[in-house]
């Protein structure tokens, strides 16, 4: 294109000069024409010169003047895209050199602005007054989940009574589980618990109660030992609302001389007063579990109906909530403790169980699923 438009002019000058050769003018335009034509190059530099002194120059005191230096310079109709238009003036040979100028003045116009746009906005946030009268606003409350606070009323009941916390591995070996706890390999007593076995020879096993850590704690004390063992455990059972493959447990030890099944009443006595209230009433009922002998049941009086009769309680006005009894002589010969010395207790209860009678839930999935609306529920609970 500025060949073309040398053409023409040319074409023009030439015929100019042909009717007026004897004009001294027509020779001085023809010496200056690529003087004039190179010009818009000359002139693009010195105007970007001087706005670049203007830019370096310009200081603001408030963010109404640095919003007018953005629409001056750097508006949709300012003098950086007024610049940019001037490039079709240029030769081509120097169209390079235009473009590199032009493109340094934008980026010294935009960091300048860019500068001055966030020291304004410090400026106003420095000085921009708080009023403390106005209200605050709302922080989301959190909660503990209802098995955490459960089991932490739980400790906090026991150890009152002068019982320590002991916890285990989750992973647990045959011996530990079954073995130690008077259930040989062949004890029909294993169908109960049906687990999820992770090798075989020798056998490891997620545990099926928290009376593995029982074990442990016998294996590495001497009496007297007073624990409560928290947790969770695993059977392999289909996951419906009353049942599921894990579950969380409590589990009681006391062994020491002269310990009576008057004195596992009594301890248990107190517990459901604490959890439940002093109008609770309890009772036992003899059953059977290899590790204990004698055995019982225990159940509490209906809290939903108060004990009339409803179907959470199958119309009988109680609820069984533990299993205790006194400690098998030969679990404490598994683990040299001399059973004609030394007697003691022990008691077993479902965390989700006890959960479900304080708090009325009547799903046990609704404690695995994380459903907020659920938890939320029990933030006043803290």
């Amino acid at each position: 294109m500025a060949n073309v438009g040398i053409s023409i002019r040319i074409f023009y000058f030439l015929a100019f000069c042909s009717r007026n050769a004897a004009d001294e003018s027509s020779l001085v335009l023809w010496l200056i024409l690529p003087i004039l034509y190179l010009r818009p190059m000359e002139q693009l530099a010195a105007q970007i010169e001087n706005y670049k002194k203007e830019v370096l120059a310009f200081t603001p005191q408030n963010a109404e003047e640095v919003e007018q230096f953005r629409i001056k310079y750097l508006g949709s109709k300012g003098l950086v895209k007024n610049l940019m238009a001037e490039m079709k003036n240029v030769p081509a040979e120097q169209k390079r050199e235009a473009g590199q100028l032009l493109n340094e003045f934008k980026t010294l116009v935009e960091n300048h602005f860019e500068s001055f746009s966030s020291l304004q906005q410090n400026n106003h946030h420095s000085t921009q007054q708080i009023d403390i009268t106005l209200p605050g606003n709302d922080i989301a409350i959190g909660s503990l989940h209802p098995l955490s606070i459960v089991r932490n009323k739980i400790i906090q009941i026991f150890q009152r009574l002068g019982f320590a916390v002991a916890e285990g591995p989750e992973i647990e070996d045959d011996w530990h589980n079954f073995g130690a706890m008077n259930l040989p390999e062949d004890h029909p007593a294993r169908d109960m618990q049906d687990t999820f076995y992770i090798n075989q020879n020798p056998a490891w096993l997620l545990r099926t109660h928290t009376s593995s850590v029982q074990a442990r704690v016998m294996e590495q004390q001497k009496p007297p030992i007073r624990v409560i063992c928290p947790g969770r455990v695993y059977r392999n059972e289909t996951i419906s609302a009353r049942a599921h493959c894990f579950f969380h447990q409590v589990e009681g030890l006391y062994v020491d001389e002269n310990v009576s099944f008057a004195d596992l009443k009594q301890t248990l006595y107190f517990f459901v007063q604490e959890m439940f209230g002093h109008g609770t009433k309890i009772r036992f009922r003899p059953s059977y579990f290899p590790f204990t002998e004698p055995s019982a049941e225990m159940d509490i009086s209906c809290l939903i109906c108060g004990g009339k009769g409803c179907n959470v309680c199958k119309h009988t006005g109680w609820v069984e909530i533990l299993g205790s009894g006194m400690v098998h002589p030969k679990v404490l010969e598994n683990f040299n403790i001399d059973s004609n010395k030394y007697t003691g207790f022990a008691f077993g209860m479902g965390m989700e169980r006890i959960c479900q009678l304080k708090y009325r839930v009547n799903d046990l999935r609704l404690y695995s699923q994380n459903d907020v609306r659920f938890l939320q529920q029990f933030t006043a609970a803290l």
